[in-house]
């Protein structure tokens, strides 16, 4: 690390940065001379910071604040080491770091620990998760009181259209993608494939398959920060909130993932187009986990806008085969890519807890041999399924309540996280749609 700011001598800030429940990066500044102290000895903030409200607010009844004293954490540069930050002017270091307690345990209540100890349950039986993840997104122009497309670069022209894979759509903010691309080459992002969506000035882009989930949520993490970034570096806002726009379609954050034995097997394949035994196994624990987790896959007020029968987003818990309506999809293609797509997640989730969410449930159906109900055919929204919670106050109380969450969360996170949402919940049903889609914009 100490090698990477001597090789980049014009960096002469860095951030420390960790995620919090929301996904929200907290940190800090450092001039980059004193960066040794934060690379050797971690930096240190209060645990409760990563128990914030989306406002940044401490929780109001949380025991982190005043019941324990607000006591610190130490917080450890995570493996990516530094990275540059091209959405700002001045040259600047990013440094993501991760949190643990004074005698060095994993704070229970860090998304991204979360997520570790998901993997170290696949470790533990020679298994490694492989996952890629879909991330759409809007571009805005929220210069004036209504949110609407920005004007095109090349044209100065706006389309107030969905524009489904039109190359012209993505023509016209070609300097956009082309500097969000060459930003991706700066910190290692792997992006691929770059598509216009259904929604107004909507746009997907997916990251490359990783055999590590730790870096699949790193890169989502960060990408959605340089695209936000980015945008704003060029006039206008990108956003993941799950939907801006009563009338289109919202944001949603696929992850497709397969799971490789020690001697590199896909487990899901077994050479014909209906997967192995463990595919189906993996998709019950997936099913089995879908009211529970739902919080997580839809944390926010907005969520449950996006998640509408005929949206594009699915509300019914289901899965099949080569079917877009269904909730757990398996794609075709050759058997050695044999796979899942998990379709609930929304563009605002934190990828930590949402990926944990995913594989935790996926493992807990291995682990148990569990089988599940036969795939649906046709459209999953005519069919009378059992149903994701519809709204944020039964997501919340479902994720509290439910047992398949407690065996893939800490039970710590499982209280914050719903001390978190209460909390949300009580004051965002103070402000009007509008109020609630200003605060959501920037933030998710």
């Amino acid at each position: 690390m100490k090698n990477w700011l001597r090789k980049n001598p014009q960096v002469r800030t860095i951030r420390v940065a960790a995620s919090d429940l929301n996904g929200q990066a907290r940190g800090k500044r450092i001039p980059a001379r004193f960066a040794d102290k934060a690379i050797e000895g971690g930096t240190r903030f209060p645990m409760s910071v990563l128990n914030l409200d989306i406002w940044g607010e401490d929780i109001d009844d949380s025991p982190l604040v005043f019941e324990h004293g607000d006591r610190d954490g130490v917080l450890k540069p995570t493996e990516r080491g530094f990275m540059p930050m091209p959405w700002l002017d001045a040259p600047t270091a990013l440094l993501p770091i991760w949190m643990f307690h004074e005698d060095g345990r994993p704070y229970d209540g860090d998304p991204r620990h979360a997520l570790k100890t998901v993997l170290d349950r696949y470790a533990a039986r020679g298994l490694t998760p492989v996952c890629a993840v879909e991330l759409e997104f809007f571009l805005i122009d929220d210069s004036g009181r209504t949110l609407q497309v920005p004007p095109s670069p090349r044209s100065g022209k706006r389309r107030v259209a969905g524009e489904i894979l039109s190359l012209r759509a993505l023509d016209q903010f070609d300097t956009f993608f082309t500097d969000l691309y060459d930003a991706c080459e700066e910190m290692d992002i792997p992006a691929d494939t770059a598509i216009s969506e259904s929604g107004l000035g909507q746009f997907e882009i997916n990251l490359m398959h990783c055999d590590d989930a730790l870096r699949t949520a790193d890169d989502a993490w960060l990408f959605k920060m340089l695209v936000k970034g980015m945008a704003r570096k060029h006039g206008f806002a990108a956003s993941f909130m799950a939907k801006p726009y009563e009338d289109y379609s919202g944001s949603g954050l696929h992850v497709h993932f397969s799971v490789l034995d020690a001697e590199r097997n896909n487990v899901f394949d077994n050479g014909g187009p209906e997967g192995s035994d463990l595919l189906r196994h993996a998709v019950a624990g997936c099913l089995d986990a879908m009211p529970g987790s739902a919080l997580i896959f839809a944390p926010h007020a907005n969520s449950f806008d996006r998640m509408v029968p005929g949206a594009h987003a699915p509300t019914g818990i289901s899965w099949a085969y080569e079917n877009r309506t269904s909730a757990i999809r398996i794609p075709s293609g050759a058997p050695a890519a044999r796979r899942i797509e998990h379709r609930v997640a929304g563009g605002d989730v934190n990828p930590y807890l949402m990926l944990a969410a995913v594989l935790g449930a996926a493992i807990a159906g291995i682990e148990d041999a569990a089988e599940p109900p036969a795939p649906i055919t046709g459209n999953a929204y005519d069919l009378d399924l059992p149903q994701i919670p519809r709204d944020w106050k039964s997501a919340i109380d479902a994720f509290e309540q439910s047992p398949q969450v407690a065996r893939i969360f800490a039970p710590d996170l499982i209280r914050n996280l719903v001390l978190t949402k209460r909390q949300e919940l009580h004051y965002m049903q103070e402000l009007s749609p509008a109020e609630q889609v200003t605060i959501y914009l920037d933030t998710v």
